[in-house]
Order: C-alpha cells, then sequence, then structure tokens
C-alpha cells in the first residue's frame, strides 16, 4: 500500500491508474501547478513566449504570500522577504 505524504515543489504526481502526470512547480489557493514537461530546462521560455505579441518573457520564481520574485537560477528554500516555505513558491513568466 502506498503511503500519501505532502505534495512539495518537484514532487511527481500520477491520476489514480497509476499514470505519470508531471511534477508540481508550484501552488496557489486553489491547488497546484504541474509542469507536464520533463524538468525546468524543458519548461522552454520560447514555449511560454508563444502568442504573445510585444515583451520577452522571462522565467522567475515567485512568492505566493508576499509576491517578491528572483532568478529562476536561485530559487530558495524560503522566501528571502516574508520567510515563507518553498510550497510557496512558484514558477513564473515576467515580461
Amino acid at each position: 500500500m502506498a503511503t500519501k505524504s505532502e505534495p512539495t515543489v518537484g514532487m511527481t504526481v500520477y491520476t489514480e491508474d497509476g499514470t505519470e502526470i508531471g511534477t508540481i512547480r508550484g501552488f496557489d489557493e486553489d491547488g497546484f501547478f504541474v509542469t507536464t514537461r520533463d524538468g525546468l530546462a524543458e519548461m522552454s521560455i520560447e514555449h511560454e513566449r508563444a502568442g504573445h505579441e510585444f515583451g520577452e518573457a522571462e522565467l522567475m520564481w515567485r512568492c505566493d504570500e508576499c509576491g517578491e520574485m528572483g532568478s529562476i537560477d536561485d530559487l530558495p528554500d524560503t522566501c528571502p522577504n516574508c520567510g515563507t516555505e518553498r510550497e510557496n513558491i512558484y514558477y513564473w513568466t515576467e515580461d
């Protein structure tokens, strides 16, 4: 019997029949965001830019509690501004 654990960023999630959906990339008040691509490198900026008519999107992290943002290369364990847990930090694209 499988044990259940609290969802965390980077955790792989599955459907009830065991089919892999993807990995958790962030949380908000409604639940969590899942990327269906293999790892962060596959979540390309080119894909995020598709359909945008202006600006260039930059992949960053953002805190759900205070809105603090930072470089995705420096994804913190806690928000440096408000100290909230990593579970409240998610991937974000900024123009």
